[in-house]
């Protein structure tokens, strides 16, 4: 990545409507499945953040955080909820969507917040290493069909409607864990011992939704069963092996991981 590549806060109209092309570019959505500049801007005025990630003057990536609510049993606590991120396909794999969830760690903590939760396609290898190995996210709840409707940005034809349920895992960030801590200093953190149970996902997943939709649909349900069947035991999914073969989640009794 180049060395000119900076991360600031989006603040004028020109550079939302960047982030809306970027989204276009990234994810091939349809015009109803985009956050508009409305949205950024509403955001923005209650109390979240854009930060984008600039070649020079080129927007080439964006990160999302909008306020959200965490209600426990005593109090309510201000968290984050990181909606979108998108990276320009001629900067994706070159480091720029870490380096915009680090400068969101950090916008995050500065401003006395503890919690970011987003979602992710748990059919989705590379996503599952990047949260959970990378970032050191945790998932303790599965949605299905949380969007209703999914669209392709796996098998080549972007925004293609698959067919399929848009099914996603819930991610928890704690900023301040010490697993967390150790990622974000480039050190290897505490390993997390002998998982209790995993679950597998299919090695090519726009390979197998282009080729066998069937077989997709039912290796989703698969998943999805298996996943629900570890929460509902209380189990914590902290970990994911990125098997060439056989990728897989991890997971485990303790709730502090």
């Amino acid at each position: 990545m180049s060395d000119d590549v900076t991360i600031r806060e989006c603040t004028s109209v020109e550079e939302f409507d960047a982030c809306v092309r970027l989204q276009r570019e990234a994810f091939g959505l349809p015009d109803l499945e985009l956050s508009p500049r409305r949205h950024l801007i509403v955001a923005r005025s209650a109390g979240g953040f854009t930060l984008g990630a600039f070649d020079d003057e080129r927007m080439i990536g964006f990160v999302l955080t909008q306020v959200a609510v965490r209600r426990g049993l005593e109090a309510e606590e201000t968290i984050g909820y990181s909606h979108m991120m998108a990276v320009a396909r001629d900067f994706q794999n070159r480091g720029v969507g870490a380096r915009l969830k680090w400068a969101q760690r950090e916008r995050a903590l500065g401003e006395g917040r503890r919690l970011i939760r987003w979602t992710w396609d748990p059919l989705q290898s590379r996503n599952a290493h990047f949260n959970i190995n990378r970032l050191g996210v945790v998932a303790r709840s599965y949605a299905a069909n949380y969007y209703g409707t999914d669209y392709s940005t796996v098998t080549g034809k972007f925004g293609e409607p698959l067919g399929l349920d848009s099914d996603r895992l819930i991610a928890e960030w704690t900023l301040d864990s010490p697993r967390v801590h150790s990622l974000a200093r480039g050190e290897r953190p505490e390993p997390l011992g002998e998982p209790v149970m995993t679950v597998e996902i299919p090695p090519n997943w726009g390979a197998l939704v282009r080729e066998n939709p069937q077989a997709a649909q039912g290796e989703l349900r698969r998943v999805r069963a298996e996943f629900q069947k570890a929460f509902a035991a209380g189990l914590v999914c902290a970990g994911f092996e990125r098997d060439p073969s056989r990728p897989r989640y991890l997971f485990y009794e303790s709730n502090d991981k």
